[in-house]
C-alpha cells in the first residue's frame, strides 16, 4: 500500500485548481500553481539524486517558498526536516548532520546562517527568495514531475526536532499516516466548515508542528486558503483578519494576549472569525475570557507535542466546554493518567499524561534508548502532569520537569500563574523553582507589568497569598520588561532559569 502526504495537495489541485491556496500580502498561489511548483522542485531533487529515504532540510519562514519546498520534497519521496529560523549556524550544522540531510533550502533572510551551517556539515545549500543559479527559483524551472513517489504509510514524512530542554534536540520521526490522520482530525472534526470555506491566518511558524499541520496542511487538505504572516504583530494580524475575512485563527496564548491588549489608532472588524484555537502552552483563563468577551468568539484549547503530530486532545464545540482544560482525546486517540510505575490512576488523581493512537511518532531518529524510554508500557509518555475529571475532560497541571518540590510538597507553576494573571497590573507571568537551603526549592514569580500600571513585590505576594495554599504562593517576585519566548510565542522557562 502506498500513501504520500503530498496527496492532500494533489487531490485539492484536482478538485479546485483555480482556487487560491495561499497568499502573502498581494501575492497569491492557486492550487494548480502550487502543485506545479512543487512538482518542479520534485523533479530537480530527483535529478540531484535525492529521493526515498533521503532528507532535505528547510530554513524558511512563513513565506510561499516553505510550502512549495515542503510539498516538492514529499512529491520526490524524501523527508522534510524543518529547522527553526532562529537557529544559529552551529545548530543548523547539528540538525543537518543528525538528520543526514542531503540538501538545505534556506531563505535569503537567513542565508548567512544557512550557508555557514551547511558549510560546516558539508551539505549543499540552495537559497530561496532570490533569482539565478543555485536558487530555489532555478529548481522551479525544471519540468514538473508527472508522478508522486509512492511512499508507504509508515515511511517518515517529516522529522521535527524537539526543543532539547534535556540534552541535545532529538528528531521525532512522523510518518505520512501520522500527519495525514492529524489533518483529518482538524477538519471536519475540529473545524466543521464546508470544504473550501476555511480561511486561515498562518502566523504560527510553519517549521513548528502546530502551524505546519493544523494550519498549512489542514487548510490544503480541505481546499481552504491561508494567509501568511511571517512575523506575528497584533496590528497586522487584526488587519489581515479584517481584510481577508479570516474565519479560523490558531495561535499560542501570547498572541491572544497581544491582540487583546493592542491599542492602535483604529478598531478592526473581526466578525468573520468563527473558530479560534490555542495550544503550545497553557492558556490563562483570564486571558481567554477577556478575549472572548472583547471579540465575540469562542476559543477552543488543545494539547499535543511534536511527537504526537501534534494533536492529542482538543475542546470541541459540541461537548461541554471547560475553560482552562485541554479538552477530550481526539478521534482515534487514547489518553491515560499514570503514576511513575505506569499504572493507570483514577479520575481526579494527578499523574503523567500518556498517549497512544495513530498520531504517535515512529520514534526518535537514531535514538533507540530514548525511544524505548518514551514508549515504556506501550504508551507514549508526554512528561506532562495532568488529571481527568468525572466528565472525561483532561486538565494539564504542568510539565513534569517544571514541577517545584517545596519542602516535600508539589507545586505546579501553572496553578500559581493562573492567579498572577488575575492581577490587574500583570501582563505576563512565569513561575519557577529556585534553590533553597531548607526547602529544597522555593517558588519565584517573574512578571511583566501592563504599561501604565504598577505593583510592588509585596502587593503581588499578598495577592497570591490570599488565593493559594501556604506552600504554593511565591516568596519572591522579579520584574522584567519582557519574558523570553520561542518563535511560536511560547515562554522559555529554561532561559529564565
Amino acid at each position: 500500500m502506498s500513501l504520500n502526504l503530498g496527496s492532500i495537495l494533489q487531490a485539492s489541485c484536482a478538485d479546485w485548481p483555480d482556487r487560491t491556496a495561499l497568499r502573502l500580502d498581494d501575492f497569491t498561489l492557486s492550487y494548480a500553481e502550487l502543485d506545479t511548483a512543487a512538482r518542479s522542485v520534485a523533479t530537480a531533487l530527483t535529478e540531484r539524486g535525492i529521493g526515498a529515504n533521503d532528507t532535505v532540510a528547510l530554513l524558511i519562514p512563513n513565506v510561499p517558498e516553505f510550502t512549495i519546498s515542503y510539498f516538492g520534497i514529499l512529491y520526490a519521496g524524501a523527508t522534510v526536516v524543518p529547522i527553526n529560523v532562529l537557529a544559529t549556524g552551529v545548530e543548523v550544522d547539528y540538525f543537518l548532520r543528525d538528520s543526514k540531510a542531503k540538501l538545505l533550502i534556506a531563505h535569503t533572510s537567513f542565508d548567512e546562517v544557512g550557508t555557514s551551517g551547511a558549510g560546516q556539515a558539508g551539505v549543499p545549500c540552495v537559497i530561496a527568495g532570490n533569482e539565478g543559479e543555485g536558487t530555489l527559483a532555478e529548481l522551479m524551472t525544471s519540468q514538473p514531475s508527472d508522478t508522486i513517489y509512492p511512499t508507504s504509510p509508515d515511511d517518515t514524512a517529516v522529522i521535527l526536532y524537539t526543543s532539547g530542554t534535556t540534552g541535545k534536540p532529538k528528531g521525532a520521526e512522523l510518518t505520512h499516516s501520522n500527519i495525514l490522520l492529524n489533518c483529518a482530525v482538524v477538519s471536519p472534526r475540529l473545524v466543521p466548515l464546508p470544504l473550501g470555506q476555511a480561511n486561515y491566518l498562518a502566523t504560527l511558524p510553519l517549521f513548528h508542528s502546530f502551524g505546519q499541520v493544523v494550519v498549512q496542511n489542514a487548510s490544503i487538505a480541505t481546499g481552504g486558503c491561508f494567509t501568511l504572516l511571517p512575523r506575528f504583530n497584533p496590528a497586522e494580524a487584526l488587519e489581515i483578519i479584517e481584510r481577508d475575512k479570516i474565519n479560523i485563527f490558531a495561535g499560542v496564548p501570547t498572541m491572544y494576549f497581544a491582540m487583546l491588549h493592542h491599542e492602535g489608532d483604529r478598531t478592526y472588524d473581526v466578525s468573520s472569525l468563527e473558530i479560534c484555537m490555542t495550544g503550545g502552552a497553557p492558556m490563562p483563563v483570564e486571558v481567554m475570557s477577556a478575549f472572548e468577551k472583547k471579540f465575540g468568539v469562542t476559543i477552543i484549547e488543545g494539547y499535543g507535542l511534536s511527537e504526537t503530530s501534534p494533536i492529542a486532545s482538543f475542546g470541541t464545540l459540541d461537548r461541554p466546554r471547560k475553560a482552562g482544560s485541554i479538552g477530550y482525546p481526539v478521534w482515534g486517540i487514547e489518553l491515560q493518567i499514570c503514576d511513575d510505575k505506569g499504572t493507570a490512576l483514577p479520575d481526579g488523581e494527578r499523574g503523567e499524561i500518556c498517549i497512544r493512537g495513530h498520531n504517535i511518532m515512529k520514534g526518535y531518529l537514531d535514538r533507540p534508548e530514548a525511544t524505548a524510554e518514551a514508549f515504556a508500557g506501550g504508551w507514549f509518555h508526554s512528561g506532562d502532569i495532568g488529571y481527568r475529571d468525572e466528565d472525561g475532560c483532561y486538565w494539564i497541571v504542568d510539565r513534569k520537569k517544571d514541577m517545584i518540590l517545596r519542602g516535600g510538597f508539589n507545586v505546579y507553576p501553572r496553578e500559581v500563574e493562573e492567579v498572577l494573571y488575575a492581577h490587574e497590573a500583570i501582563a505576563e507571568a512565569a513561575v519557577l523553582g529556585v534553590p533553597h537551603e531548607s526547602h529544597g526549592e522555593e517558588v519565584k514569580a517573574v512578571v511583566v507589568l501592563i504599561a501604565g500600571k504598577s505593583a510592588s513585590e509585596k502587593e503581588i505576594i499578598d495577592f497570591c497569598k490570599e488565593r493559594l495554599s501556604a506552600y504554593k504562593y511565591p516568596r519572591t517576585v522579579e520584574f522584567i520588561d519582557t519574558l523570553p519566548k520561542g518563535p511560536s510565542g511560547k515562554i522559555l522557562k529554561r532561559e529564565l532559569r
